[in-house]
């Protein structure tokens, strides 16, 4: 018989910070359902990340106006918005390559940063934004421990991401509607498959 670990000691042992967590199909939340989340920092505190495929019906254009800031940058305003997660949603958050420093910005990775200061949005409508940004609205938090006990009960499969390439493929290249099956692909799983032994569980 195994010995049983702690749940504090597991989460010692675990920091996800720059992994992708992928929603087990028998996911029911709608936030969470069939989601790729992107987890931007994990400590004894607890867990932060940003859902990486929920879009809202909102684009760049449309926090411009809300934010009665001017933008010499059309194409800036044609970019979605993202539903990052449920806690703080009148918020924003900004995935972006390379790691530039804003006024607010925590580097992830390689070449990867996140910034939530408001200075990023006046650099993308003076068309002097980062190559790549990934926006969203909100963020997705969990308490101390309260991660580690979801992965145990088998809400979450994990990746992780090593190469910055793929990881970056995953946040600003691939369509939202792909992102589950190609995260799912990298693990070597049939998303489909796992939906049939979901369903039987």
């Amino acid at each position: 018989m195994s010995e049983h670990i702690p749940l504090s000691e597991i989460s010692e042992r675990l920091n996800l910070t720059g992994q992708i967590l992928i929603a087990m199909p028998a996911m029911q939340d709608p936030y969470f359902s069939k989601s790729v989340i992107l987890i931007c920092s994990h400590d004894d505190d607890g867990a932060m990340g940003m859902i990486l495929n929920h879009p809202l019906q909102l684009n760049v254009g449309d926090l411009f106006e809300q934010l009665d800031m001017p933008c010499d940058a059309p194409h800036q305003q044609e970019r979605l918005v993202h539903f990052g997660g449920p806690v703080q949603v009148e918020r924003g958050f900004v995935l972006h390559t390379p790691a530039t420093e804003f006024n607010t910005t925590l580097g992830l990775s390689e070449g990867l940063a996140m910034t939530s200061s408001k200075d990023i949005l006046e650099a993308a409508a003076r068309d002097q934004a980062p190559q790549d940004m990934f926006i969203a609205l909100g963020y997705t938090g969990w308490s101390s421990g309260q991660l580690e006990s979801e992965i145990q009960a088998n809400a979450w499969l994990t990746l992780p991401l090593e190469d910055s390439e793929h990881l970056h493929k995953l946040i600003f290249s691939l369509p939202n509607d792909d992102k589950v099956l190609w995260a799912m692909q990298q693990l070597g799983v049939d998303y489909a498959t796992l939906s049939e032994v979901a369903g039987h569980a």
